[in-house]
């Protein structure tokens, strides 16, 4: 009997080892084609956003294959293999919504023959167009190596290659990174991973471009001076410098209108073609100033009158609903201004507002956006007319009186805690400051014009419009301005423009000079901003999502790098010792009996 019991016994215990061996085969099976991982960050960093997981799900958007080359492989030193391994952590995570649809290769550039090697490095880099490679210099087993790293790939889609992707900023010959100094670099690229690949597909498989003109004739912003803002839309939009000059066609191959800054006079004829764009759809974003004001005279004086800028846009503007006070914000929470003259070279410049985001899409979760003598914008409802305020002044702010003098001895007046509101926490004292229209609008010339006019087929007139539009206002004129060089070409007969090194759309490089580091959102708003209006919002939960990389604290390292050591070295023997003696005591307790 006991024979029998202990030969059964021996089945069920060898059938239970098969059993379970064979179970954590298949789990190893399955977790290998699996990419499954929980994201405990506060900042949700390791989560795809809504919009990409959208973008990657609609077949609509590419049907076909996407293949990339990755030329970051081989023996790569560990920061590298890290920022290696969390671009293939994306790409799962990419394919898990895509599917087949997206496909990738790692290729170590730096095997094969050196005549093979250096063909591939030409091909890839392409005369600069491609990618650009990276010379790293670290220290290995005491000694000083060098390496050359291609940190980029080439996109192919529909049979060749349509796009490349620089995931590191390459280097200059004779000027290698150290490799100690890439590790914030490395942390920045690693946190934007998602939207580096997301807009790299989106621009390898657009199919047409919708097309945004600026709008020329009326003094506006000229080319030179909005060069870095086209350049972060020209990868994904046509863009086109547009004059009207009386032609009632000249907005029609347009899908969305930018005005900035003008600062003359529209005739009734040019508001009219605009207006009927709109009607028909068009996407219209203004940025507007109601005041006009010298600076160089603020500065040498000490103090300068505004004065109206009379275009004649903002009345189409408030048909429209959104009303652009002539006036200036002044908020407590602004940015400081640099007066080389004055006693305090330093002043907070209650003019120079830093504008709160709200919770829209725009401007949700970005750095504050500069916004430097701008003007209070106020909603007038409209039937079957949807108006949010997409920026806002602090709860601490108020309106100046209309048309004001502005004193650089202004801050005087409020000291070191300024207050412009009674009740400086109450949510009422926010203003708008930029605005947003959606919907079906009635046209700025309804009742306005003559019968013969508007019955005319060549004019198209459209009393209302015919498909949902959407009017952007943003009441400071000069937030996208970028300062700029001008040098002659080589033949000496025409001058070339570009922006001056520093990124003013995302620091004031005065300040900075001086150490106060204030950076903007300004970059951003302006990329989320027209993707709004022209309808693709798949980057917009990207680019607004806040990541905060907090340093490490190499003094408290230090402090206490050996107490962890030292935990880290007894704490899983400890685990294992204690385990053991529990299991032996138990085993000693059960065949004691």
């Amino acid at each position: 009997m006991n024979e029998k019991k202990s030969f059964f016994k021996g089945i069920f215990n060898w059938t239970f080892l098969t059993v379970l061996v064979v179970a954590l085969i298949l789990v190893n099976i399955v977790a290998s084609f699996v990419n499954a991982r929980i994201d405990a960050t506060k900042d949700r960093r390791y989560s795809l956003s809504e919009g990409t997981i959208n973008y990657l799900e609609n077949e609509e958007n590419f049907s076909n294959r996407l293949y990339l080359k990755i030329y970051l492989n081989g023996n790569l030193p560990s920061d590298l293999q890290y920022f290696r391994d969390a671009i293939e952590d994306k790409l799962k995570e990419f394919k898990q919504f895509a599917g087949k649809r997206i496909e990738y290769e790692f290729i170590n550039p730096n095997t094969g023959t050196e005549g093979e090697q250096q063909q591939l490095f030409e091909t890839i880099y392409n005369k600069g167009k491609g990618i650009v490679p990276m010379d790293i210099v670290f220290t290995k087993d005491g000694q000083q190596s060098q390496m050359l790293v291609w940190p980029g790939a080439v996109i192919e889609y529909g049979g060749s290659s349509v796009n490349v992707i620089q995931f590191l900023p390459g280097t200059s010959p004779g000027k290698p990174y150290q490799l100690d100094g890439l590790q914030s670099i490395i942390e920045n690229s690693v946190n934007n991973l998602e939207y580096i690949l997301i807009s790299s597909i989106r621009r390898a498989v657009e199919k047409k471009k919708p097309i945004i003109g600026f709008l020329k004739g009326h003094n506006e912003l000229t080319f030179p001076e909005t060069q870095r803002a086209r350049a972060l839309i020209s990868p994904y939009y046509i863009l086109r410098d547009i004059e009207i000059n009386d032609s009632l066609a000249a907005l029609d191959d347009l899908d969305g209108l930018i005005i900035a800054q003008p600062k003359s006079r529209f005739s009734d004829k040019d508001l009219y073609i605009i207006d009927q764009f709109v009607m028909r759809g068009g996407r219209l974003m203004c940025f507007v100033d109601a005041l006009e004001l010298s600076e160089d005279s603020l500065n040498t004086k000490g103090n300068s009158h505004t004065t109206r800028t009379n275009t004649g846009l903002n009345q189409m503007l408030f048909d429209y609903g959104l009303k652009v006070n002539e006036n200036y914000v002044i908020d407590a929470r602004c940015s400081p201004k640099v007066v080389p003259t004055a006693k305090q070279t330093v002043i907070p410049w209650y003019y120079a507002v830093l504008a709160t985001p709200s919770q829209h899409p725009i401007s949700r979760n970005l750095e504050p956006v500069l916004l430097e003598y701008v003007s209070e914008i106020q909603f007038i409802p409209k039937e079957n007319v949807a108006l949010t305020p997409v920026l806002t002044s602090s709860t601490n702010s108020m309106p100046s009186g209309l048309a004001p003098m502005v004193s650089l001895g202004m801050p005087m007046n409020y000291g070191k805690n300024p207050r412009f509101a009674a009740d400086i926490e109450n949510e009422i004292n926010k203003l708008c400051l930029a605005g947003l229209a959606e919907g079906f609008f009635d046209s700025h010339f309804k009742n306005r014009i003559i019968d013969e006019f508007a019955n005319n087929p060549i004019a198209k007139f459209k009393e209302k419009s015919t498909k949902e539009g959407k009017v952007f206002v943003v009441s400071n004129g000069d937030f996208i301005k970028n300062e700029y060089d001008s040098t002659l070409n080589a033949s000496g007969n025409q001058y070339m423009y570009r922006p001056k090194p520093y990124n003013d759309l995302r620091f004031n490089p005065k300040l900075m000079e001086l150490g106060i580091r204030i950076f903007h959102g300004n970059q951003e708003f302006f990329q989320n901003s027209v993707d709004y209006l022209m309808g693709d919002n798949s980057v917009l939960d990207i680019r607004s999502r806040q990541i905060d990389i907090h340093q490490i604290d190499s003094e408290k390292v230090k402090l206490s790098s050996g107490f962890y050591k030292a935990l880290n070295l007894i704490l899983p023997n400890l685990i294992v010792v204690l385990a053991a003696l529990f299991f032996f005591y138990i085993r000693k307790r059960k065949y004691a009996k």
